[in-house]
């Protein structure tokens, strides 16, 4: 297989006419720019240039190769230039994992105030730690530890997130509210599973949990609406009939602003617990405490 840098040595002989200067621009020895010219013709079976005492003249062979691949050439350079290593000063970079929704809820208003440079991967949270470990990511929001000896992740509980039954504004709700006075469990139940429900696609556990921690049993139906997250549920539930158990802090807002209406916390808390999971070995722990400070503030 051919060897890359062969084709680099090729290019820069070709654009600075002498081994010399080529072997200047590549900060290589002009053997060692010999070498791999003579590699690269040995490998296309063709003579690439004419060689005189002043100057390396390509031939009709090297002019069609330099056209050939002078265009992957750059784009090899540019990415060569964009994602590597260096000792200049740059713009800290963090890589961030979660679920959409509390991207949206906690960060994203507070993006155009950061003075560090962020990318965002939403995911299932086994996949994020993943990648955790793997150091394609520097953060990750999750609800679950993954504890391993040999890894270099540190968990670190910062809130709690509780599910709760909200209703859409137009939702009458007096005949639970009368179970609810009077814990009639069983009627309660059953006149909960006369609405229309909502749910999404990445939230049934919560959705199971809630009903079996407060009902002692699986739910005796299924959910009408499957959307693909929480904010579409609360969008499709404003000032419409219908019920979904979602995390509190995501729903606040709707609530308070007589939006949906919030129906029951639960008798038995439903909760998770939120961690920071980062990286022990985390070059950028300022721009970290910063994140990690937003969330703070608005879970």
């Amino acid at each position: 297989m051919v060897n890359l840098e062969w084709y680099r040595t090729f290019k820069a002989i070709y654009e600075n006419g002498t081994l010399t200067k080529a072997s200047v621009a590549l900060y290589a020895s002009q053997p060692g720019v010999s070498v791999h010219l003579n590699a690269l013709e040995a490998y296309v079976g063709k003579k690439l240039f004419e060689r005189t005492s002043r100057k390396m003249i390509p031939t009709e062979e090297g002019k069609f190769l330099y056209e050939y691949i002078i265009e992957s050439i750059k784009k090899l350079e540019e990415a060569e230039q964009h994602f590597r290593k260096t000792t200049q000063d740059k713009n800290p970079s963090l890589h961030i994992g979660m679920c959409s929704e509390m991207f949206q809820h906690t960060i994203e208003p507070e993006i155009p105030k950061l003075n560090f440079d962020l990318v965002a991967k939403f995911g299932d949270h086994t996949d994020l730690i993943k990648d955790l470990n793997n150091g394609i990511l520097d953060l990750v929001i999750t609800p679950q530890k993954q504890m391993d000896k040999k890894s270099l992740v540190e968990y670190t509980a910062f809130s709690k997130e509780r599910i709760i039954l909200i209703a859409g504004s137009k939702t009458d709700i007096a005949q639970i509210n009368t179970y609810l006075e009077t814990d009639n469990w069983n009627a309660m139940e059953e006149e909960l599973g006369q609405n229309s429900w909502y749910s999404a696609s990445n939230e049934m556990e919560h959705f199971r949990r809630f009903w079996h921690e407060n009902f002692n049993k699986r739910a005796c139906f299924k959910p009408n609406y499957i959307l693909p997250s929480i904010s579409s549920i609360i969008r499709c539930l404003r000032n419409e009939k219908g019920l979904a158990l979602v995390p509190d802090f995501l729903c606040k807002e709707a609530i308070l602003n007589n939006e949906i209406k919030l129906v029951w916390e639960g008798k038995v808390k439903t909760e998770n617990t939120l961690y920071f999971a980062s990286r022990t070995d985390l070059k950028y722990k300022k721009e970290l405490e910063v994140l990690q400070d937003i969330f703070k503030t608005k879970m």
